[in-house]
Parts: C-alpha cells; structure tokens; sequence
C-alpha cells in the first residue's frame, strides 16, 4: 500500500480563466486523478487558493497580514470543495477536511479520522493549510504528509520539474533528474518555501515536481513513474 500527498495550486484550476475556477481543467484533474488511483495507493491533496485569493497582491494596500491569510485559507476551502464535487462526479469518493471550523461544508481535521478515510480507500482533500497564518499552503501539504505517514509528495507545476533557474527567462537552464532536499535549499532553487523544505528533510519525505499541463503526468506521478524531478532526503 502506497501513501501519498498531491499539491496542487489555486492556479492549476485557472485553465483559461483569469480568476475562479475553470471547470474543464478542474475535471480533467479529476479525471486524471481517478486514472491514477489503484487499490494500492492512498491520496490526500492539499489545493492552494491563489486563483481567489493570494494575500502576496494585497503587500501594501492596507491589509493586515493575518487577515489576509486567513482569507487565503477561505479561498482554499473552496476550491476543495469544488474539487471534491468533481471527483465525486468521475466516481471517486471523497472527504474535505479543514483546519478551520466549516463544520457545515466540511469535517474538521483530525489525523486520526483523516488516516481511517483513507485506509477506507477514500480520496482526503485538506483545506484551509495549516489553519494558521503565515505559513504557505506547501508548508500545509509537507505538514499532512509528514502527519499521515505518507512515502511521497507530488507537487504539480508548470514547468517540467526543478530547473538550476528559473526557465521561463531562460533556456539555458538545467533540469535536474533528481537532487537532494540540502541541495535544494542551499540552492534556493524556489520548488516550495524553505520552511516546507526542511519539514519534507526533518520527517524524510521525498518530492516529486512535475509538470501537470502534460498529457497523463498526474497519472503517472501517482502511479509512480519517472516524470519530473525527484528531490530526496
């Protein structure tokens, strides 16, 4: 039996749209998600909100930090449970579960309850991050992957994996088959925050980045094939 965690961002759910949620990418996820699955593999998915609400655009405008988290963390929830519908409509049973109360749309985290979920063979999606400001939705997925005891994280970007810089200003960028988690954060090679970096090293978690715009990459992340960049302990 294999554990995992998939992070996906808010934006992975833009497709073409410039803010919300656009539902063919959301269901093509979903479609993918549900190839992916065998009786072997366990998933929880962390969403981020950023297609909503990114608390980085409000830097100067008057907000104060924590309330602009917190409605970061709302706009999670949303699409959690927008992600949840669609999996549910492909035929995969799911539960979302938040760090913050919702006890109306969603059932409180508990680890406990979130590992029975998935020993039931249901799909977890984690809402809300951690439930605390400050901390990023990455730090969240390195979180509930570390609590439920989960081999690997699958992060979904856009590009191909980890590059030696950023590729989009440049081709002359290396992509890396695989490196270290120390390589990555002495590097600052940007893959998550520093803070869910060192979690991912501190509990031996291994990532893998990949590219979510390519044909069945999800598919095979969560298969476990050898797509993307894998950053080891």
């Amino acid at each position: 039996m294999k554990r995992i965690v998939l992070k996906l961002s808010g934006e992975a759910l833009l497709g073409e749209e410039r803010s919300g949620i656009d539902l063919k990418s959301l269901f093509r996820i979903a479609r993918d998600i549900k190839k992916g699955l065998t009786r072997q593999v366990q998933l929880g998915i962390v969403v981020g909100g950023g297609n909503i609400w990114r608390g980085a655009r409000d830097q100067g405008l008057g907000l104060e930090r924590a309330i602009s988290d917190n409605m970061g963390m709302l706009a999670t929830l949303i699409n959690a449970l927008a992600l949840q519908n669609a999996l549910e409509q492909v035929g995969v049973s799911t539960r979302v579960m938040s760090a913050i109360a919702a006890t109306n749309v969603a059932e409180p985290y508990i680890r406990r309850r979130a590992i029975r979920h998935l020993e039931k063979g249901r799909v977890v999606v984690f809402a809300a991050g951690t439930g605390n400001p400050y901390f990023s939705t990455d730090t969240a997925a390195a979180l509930r992957a570390s609590e439920i005891g989960a081999e690997l994280l699958l992060k979904a970007t856009h590009v191909d994996g980890v590059y030696s810089g950023d590729p989009k200003k440049s081709k002359r960028f290396k992509l890396f088959n695989q490196l270290t988690l120390t390589e990555a954060i002495r590097r600052r090679l940007g893959i998550m925050d520093t803070t869910a970096l060192a979690l991912c090293r501190e509990n031996n978690l291994s990532i893998r980045v990949f590219n979510l715009h390519k044909p069945s990459s999800i598919v095979r992340a969560i298969r476990g094939g050898s797509v993307g960049t894998l950053v080891t302990p």
